[in-house]
């Protein structure tokens, strides 16, 4: 059987300049942010959230950590959301109609090949410009310190379309800039109106290419991670 957990792991090096004119952001609530070609499931990354009409650069946990659960440690099972399920399941569907998110990314990784065999490939867009995960997010707050916050999100996961079908069986969904703004707006539209943004405003067209089985380990993180190898993948 095929695995159906994805997306795992990414990679994020543009600068803050760089985000902010290929997102609508207007306010950015953090100083600077730090390349990182190995993000994990559990670290703080970069999300567009909006509060109050303004969409804000801040960070969050990557990990979606329910409002109402009593546990914490709920988030490192909650790194993907099925784009099948996010309306109905509980876990996910409150922050689908109010806490939508785009996740900023330079591209991503997945494991092609036999089990003890895997080599990892990096998945980016032609012309490898930055672009944002389709993701949830949510505030959970500590009970026992009142008024403390935990901020996560979730990256959503569809079926994988064109050659990434080689790959792996599902991919994140990317969202073309267009339908950005519209994606994060809480507030207006319905339920099949904001799914049909995750189907008819997706990205499917990719570059990929095969990188050093280094990225395997989280502690890995340069840029040697995304340097392309001589391997031949045989898809």
């Amino acid at each position: 059987m095929r695995r159906t957990h994805m997306c795992g792991r990414y990679a994020l090096f543009s600068d803050i300049g760089q985000i902010k004119s290929h997102f609508p952001i207007d306010q950015i609530a953090l100083a600077e942010a730090t390349p990182n070609y190995n993000v994990a499931p559990t670290q703080e990354v970069l999300a567009v959230i909006q509060q109050k009409g303004l969409n804000i650069l801040d960070k969050l946990h990557w990990g979606l950590v329910p409002f109402w659960t009593k546990d914490i440690n709920i988030g490192s099972k909650m790194i993907n959301a099925r784009h099948e399920t996010i309306a109905s399941k509980p876990s996910f569907r409150e922050a689908f109609k109010k806490r939508r998110c785009l996740i900023p990314a330079d591209g991503f990784y997945e494991w092609y090949g036999a089990k003890g065999e895997k080599q990892p490939v990096f998945i980016t867009l032609p012309g490898g410009k930055p672009f944002a995960f389709a993701g949830l997010w949510e505030a959970w707050q500590d009970k026992a310190e009142p008024g403390t916050f935990y901020r996560s999100c979730t990256i959503i996961t569809r079926e994988a379309v064109g050659a990434l079908r080689k790959i792996h069986d599902r991919m994140p969904v990317i969202l073309a800039p267009e339908v950005y703004a519209a994606w994060v707006e809480t507030g207006k539209g319905g339920t099949e109106s904001v799914l049909e943004i995750l189907s008819s405003g997706a990205v499917t067209e990719f570059a990929y290419y095969p990188v050093s089985k280094q990225v395997n380990a989280v502690r890995n993180n340069g840029p040697g991670n995304i340097e392309p190898v001589e391997v031949t993948l045989g898809i």
